[in-house]
Parts: C-alpha cells; sequence; structure tokens
C-alpha cells in the first residue's frame, strides 16, 4: 500500500483530512468518523510508538518517503502537492504532514491511576495549547496518569498532540463524566493519594514544605486560568499549595504552575 498518489484532491479518501480549520466543524468530522487528527513530524512518529493505530497520513509528495519510514509499509500514506494540503485541510502547514488515528476505547479512572504514585489532573482547562503543554510536562516529570474533568478540552485535538509534541499519545488519561466527577476526587483519597490543590491564595502552604513531607501516591490539581479550580475541588484537596513569587506577581501560566508542581514532585521521588 505505502504511498498513494493522489491527483483529485476531493478524492473521497481524503474525507478524513477536511475541514481542519474551524474545531467545532472538525470535532463534528472527528466523532463521525471516530478518529482523531495529529500535526508534525515528531507527533507522528509519537503516533507510530504509541498504542494507538495509525489509519493513514497525509503529506506533500516530497516528503511521502519519510512518512512510509515511520509509519510502516501497511499504512496508506496519501501524497499531493505541497500547494495543495491548504485545498484540502483548510489549514497552511509548515511541516507538510498530518496523521489520522482511530479513537481508542475511552479508559477509566480506575485502570489509569492503578499503579499511578504521581497524577496530574485537570479541571476546566480549555486552551488547547496550555492542554498540550500540560500533557508535555506530564511526561517529562514522570506523571503516571492524568484525569480530566467534564469540561476539559480534548487532548486529542491536533493542536494539543502538536504542543504536547506527541506525549499526549504516550501519558495515560481518563476523563471522568459529569455525574462521576464530585465522587472522583473523594475516591482518590481513599485510594491513598494527597491531593495538592494549586492556588495563588496567601492563605496557602508553600509547595516545597508539602512535597519534602508528602506521601507516596500524590495527585496536583490545576484548573484553568482565571477561575482557577472550582469550590468542591478546593475542598475536596488534602493541601492547597501555593508557589512562592515575587510581590505584584500573584500567578503563573498554568503549565508552567504545573511544571513547577510535578518538577517538585520528581525530584522528591526520583
Amino acid at each position: 500500500m505505502a504511498v498513494v498518489v493522489v491527483d483529485d484532491l476531493d478524492d473521497p479518501r481524503l474525507a478524513d483530512y477536511r475541514h481542519l480549520r474551524d474545531p467545532n466543524v472538525r470535532a463534528r468530522v472527528e466523532r463521525n468518523a471516530g478518529i482523531f487528527t495529529v500535526e508534525g513530524w515528531l507527533s507522528l512518529e509519537a503516533l507510530a510508538e504509541s498504542p494507538y493505530h495509525v489509519r493513514s497520513a497525509l503529506v506533500a509528495a516530497q516528503h511521502a518517503d519519510r512518512a512510509v519510514s515511520i509509519v510502516g509499509q501497511n499504512v496508506p500514506v496519501y501524497a499531493i502537492a505541497e500547494s495543495a494540503l491548504e485545498y484540502v485541510t483548510g489549514v497552511h502547514f509548515h511541516r507538510g504532514v498530518v496523521g489520522v488515528a482511530p479513537r481508542p476505547t475511552p479508559a477509566t479512572v480506575e485502570e489509569v491511576v492503578a499503579d499511578a504514585r504521581r497524577v496530574l489532573i485537570i479541571e476546566g482547562v480549555n486552551d488547547y495549547e496550555n492542554l498540550g503543554a500540560l500533557f508535555r510536562n506530564a511526561s517529562a516529570f514522570g506523571v503516571d496518569a492524568v484525569i480530566l474533568d467534564p469540561t476539559t478540552a480534548d487532548p486529542l485535538y491536533r493542536r494539543s498532540t502538536r504542543v504536547s509534541l506527541g506525549h499526549v499519545l504516550r501519558v495515560p488519561f481518563a476523563r471522568v463524566d459529569r455525574e462521576a466527577w464530585p465522587t472522583v476526587l473523594a475516591d482518590l483519597a481513599v485510594d491513598g493519594f494527597e491531593l495538592l490543590a494549586l492556588t495563588p491564595s496567601l492563605d496557602a502552604v508553600p509547595l516545597r514544605s508539602v512535597v519534602e513531607q508528602g506521601a507516596d501516591r500524590m495527585a496536583v490539581l490545576v484548573g484553568a486560568e482565571g477561575p482557577g479550580l472550582s469550590v468542591a475541588a478546593m475542598t475536596a484537596a488534602t493541601h492547597r499549595i501555593r508557589i512562592p513569587m515575587t510581590e505584584g506577581t500573584d500567578s503563573v501560566n498554568v503549565a508552567t504552575a504545573a511544571a513547577i508542581a510535578l518538577a517538585a514532585l520528581y525530584e522528591r521521588h526520583s
């Protein structure tokens, strides 16, 4: 199969790659087809190395052999003129490659945390780039699993996978539905996790003092920039923690804050 040169840009085999510009339309396309999309060479490599199955790739013709070397001979690699990529996808690509894969059966919280020691819990983060950066940080600092509340954006959206450098495909994650969310944090506490809720509040405990005395199993909770964590999450937390910073600055980007906290946990446990 390997390289399939496509001259007709309205070829139905390219249907998986249309409407990438509009997140809402694209979400409907992916939902109907049961797929997700990755963009860029690092993301395609991560997809090929992950438990996910590569369904196909779309590349500028001059990159076809490189794509085949990554995904293998049994995966169709659709090759078109570089100038035609934007016509097909609706997006101007600098990286010259897009791939799609079937969406997996969603994992449960119980499955992803069964043997976990470090967990990242994300609540209400709707910025795809922040979400991708959070997964990249999770991978960098040895997080075993990520838990997403029902309002957090799709981590398998292409901008998230691209910003994560493909690490979204390497870190196990589970999304919790609206009905189950209120009990998830309590269940983690029962399972022996200390829950560390990040907040800029001056009433919170400095990060390092908690980490140095923390339990073997710890979960860091982060919320959307602006509103932060919900009252329910803050109430369920074992500790409300803050990152000390200079006067006049009360907070940093959510992905940066998570990186600082996760790095401290990684240093303690490594």
